[in-house]
């Protein structure tokens, strides 16, 4: 006898009933609102609510409390296959860093499970098996090659179940995932935007729908298709500290600050009650840069001085590197603080392409504060990283290292009089910036490759030609302040 039990709920204290239940007189934490979702299953009537407050978790990248949730249903209900499919599920984050190999390892060991326990619906086991396509030889297949190939499952399955939604919903976030950096006509992300925006319309409180349609529309092409989902995203799940951040990608892509700054506040105070340092941290960092492009300078400060009494962080996991070191970069770079720019130093145990962010900013900071010779370390060390990416393979992040280390020259070359060679490192810079896609975790570069370009023509005594690359990079990235100031800057020169 099957147990087929789909259910559509506000998942708000859906399955603690009991802590809901307290005397009136009792004080009350506000009720936990993750959205709306359904999923059938053949698992236990009593599981069910569990299983699909999970799922929510997972569609809004709440990942460490979403494998605790499948979890549970599986120790609930033995029987429940899918729930070890969610587990693994919890563990691959498409849109971030590949995972660890514990983490490959575990997730495998959660799959086979589920297929040893020989039960589920066709369905589910199709859910099982697609997911099984990432897992299986972790150790001879590459991330990319694993993560296309789950794709393509997922669209079997999506065509193979064309009227369930979550097999849509997961088909698009895989595309999501495989979407080529360089591709500048954005056709994965269009696919899946084409994908999710009808079942969108018919599902306004999934989770998953709105965030996805933020990450297939967050780049400066497609933003104002996202910016319906921006505002929306927040309201479905605001007990989820990452869908109260996930709106900032589309006002950061806009220019609009004042609406990054609230949604990072909001993200920030609730990923730090829930004790999520990395969302936190992702969090300050995208609210450090809002600030510092409405000239709230002192509002910045605050937000990189707290980073001082955040002990024992890893800065070897990418988003806790990232913007744990880029933080305290864009408070120096963005104010031109060339001095303070280049005694900065990389946390202990960054990546390679972390590390060579700051490296960027001391050499920028020496060649621009009038020591160029100072700069060679640093260059060399950007040389290092690069060569250290291209020995692993990380094609996307040895190319934007190129750029910084083409910048870096750059200024390097203009500080010691070299001025056209100096120019066409900057332009290399940011035709190959140009050229790719930022990925999810970042906000952008630290001062696109174009303004910084630029700035050097307007030192150049070239407003005219400063003015073209100006008005470039503000199409690419609007009301960024530093290009809004030298816009200004080389048009009264130019008078």
């Amino acid at each position: 006898m099957t147990r087929n039990h789909p259910t559509s709920l506000l998942l708000a204290c859906a399955f603690a009933a009991s802590a809901c239940a307290h005397d009136e007189h009792a004080s009350h934490p506000a009720p936990e609102v993750l959205g709306s979702v359904t999923f059938a299953t053949t698992c236990a009537a009593r599981v069910q609510p569990r299983f699909e407050r999970a799922l929510a978790l997972l569609h809004s990248f709440a990942y460490d409390e979403a494998r605790k949730g499948f979890g549970e249903v599986a120790a609930a209900d033995p029987g429940c296959a899918i729930a070890h499919w969610g587990a693994a599920m919890s563990l691959y984050h498409p849109l971030w860093e590949a995972p660890p190999v514990a983490d490959l390892a575990t997730g495998l060991a959660e799959l086979e499970q589920a297929h040893q326990s020989g039960t589920g619906s066709p369905r589910e086991r199709a859910f099982i098996d697609a997911a099984m396509t990432y897992f299986k030889d972790y150790d001879r297949s590459p991330p990319a090659a694993r993560a296309k190939a789950y794709e393509q499952a997922m669209g079997d399955v999506a065509t193979r179940f064309p009227d369930d939604v979550e097999a849509q919903i997961f088909h698009a976030l895989a595309l999501l995932a495989t979407a080529p950096p360089t591709d500048r006509t954005h056709a994965n992300q269009k696919r899946a935007g084409d994908i999710l925006e009808p079942l969108y319309r018919r599902h306004p409180q999934h989770p998953g729908l709105a965030h996805y349609l933020i990450h297939a529309y967050d780049s400066s092409d497609l933003a104002p298709r996202g910016l319906a989902a921006a505002r929306a995203y927040a309201k479905i799940a605001p007990s989820a500290p990452h869908a109260l951040h996930m709106p900032s990608h589309i006002f950061t892509r806009l220019g609009y600050w004042e609406d990054s700054v609230a949604s990072n506040l909001a993200a920030r105070k609730a990923a730090h009650a829930a004790g999520g340092v990395g969302e936190e941290l992702h969090a300050m960092d995208y609210l450090t840069y809002a600030y510092l492009q409405l000239g709230r300078d002192a509002d910045a400060k605050r937000v990189v001085d707290d980073l001082a009494v955040m002990r024992n962080l890893r800065a070897g996991d990418f988003k806790i590197g990232y913007a744990a070191n880029v933080m305290q970069v864009r408070y120096a770079i963005e104010r031109r603080q060339w001095a303070n720019a280049s005694t900065l130093q990389p946390l202990p145990d960054s990546q390679a392409h972390v590390a060579a962010i700051v490296y960027w900013a001391r050499a920028v900071g020496a060649a621009r504060s009038g020591h160029p010779k100072n700069a060679d370390a640093d260059i060399a060390n950007i040389e290092a990283s690069i060569a250290r990416l291209d020995a692993e393979g990380n094609t996307y992040w040895a190319a934007q290292t190129r750029v910084l280390a083409d910048s870096a020259r750059g200024w390097q070359m203009f500080a010691n009089g070299d001025t056209e060679p100096a120019i066409l490192h900057l332009r290399a810079a940011a035709d190959a910036e140009d050229a790719a896609e930022k990925l999810a975790v970042t906000p952008g570069p630290i001062v696109p490759a174009r303004e910084q370009l630029g700035d050097m023509l307007l030192e150049a005594g070239r407003a005219n030609d400063a003015l073209g690359e100006f008005r470039s990079a503000l199409t690419a990235a609007p009301g960024r302040r530093g290009a809004l100031a030298g816009t200004a800057r080389a048009k009264a020169a130019g008078k």
